[in-house]
């Protein structure tokens, strides 16, 4: 009998990650990396991706740490593209770059709520439009979302929980 960890290896596969630069994007890009995953990580805060790189190589994979600012098409576009040019391939794609913000939602301005929803909902989007573009049948998109998209819990978060649930 097969443990039933091994059907969810991972090898030959290439997974890119965004957000990997802190929090769960790091352990993602772990556990990708330990089920076998070359990753490509995407951030903002590329010494950060360098860090995250090294945990990738120390589980024996490959890494690829990429500058990114996923709310811009272009750089969406570039993550892909980097990671077709590094490894032939896009397997799987975790939409994880977010953020939360502590705003009570009659206090929030206009421009803090739309750039919650640009990176947390508009981001995911854009990413997953440039993996789709080079992603073959039976590929992966995973978009994280969060609990507090189905109950606020009293917390002061509108633009991340209406980001979160629309995501």
């Amino acid at each position: 009998m097969i443990p039933v960890l091994e059907s969810f290896r991972l090898d030959g596969r290439v997974a890119i990650v965004t957000g990997a630069s802190s929090g769960l994007g790091v352990q993602f890009a772990q556990a990708l990396a330990q089920a076998g995953a070359d990753v490509v990580l995407g951030a903002r805060r590329e010494d950060r991706l360098l860090q995250t790189r090294g945990l990738v190589e120390a589980e024996g994979r490959r890494g690829l740490a990429v500058r990114a600012d996923v709310t811009n098409p272009e750089d969406c576009t570039a993550l892909a593209s980097a990671a077709m040019s590094a490894f032939g391939r896009v397997d799987v794609l975790v939409n994880n770059a977010g953020i939360g913000t502590a705003v009570p939602a009659l206090k929030e301005t206009p421009e803090q709520f739309r750039s919650v929803v640009d990176l947390n909902l508009n981001a995911s989007y854009w990413m997953a439009q440039a993996c789709a573009r080079v992603m073959q049948p039976g590929s992966s998109i995973i978009n994280i979302s969060s609990v507090l998209a189905l109950t606020s819990m009293g917390l002061p978060q509108a633009a991340y929980t209406a980001s979160k649930a629309a995501a």
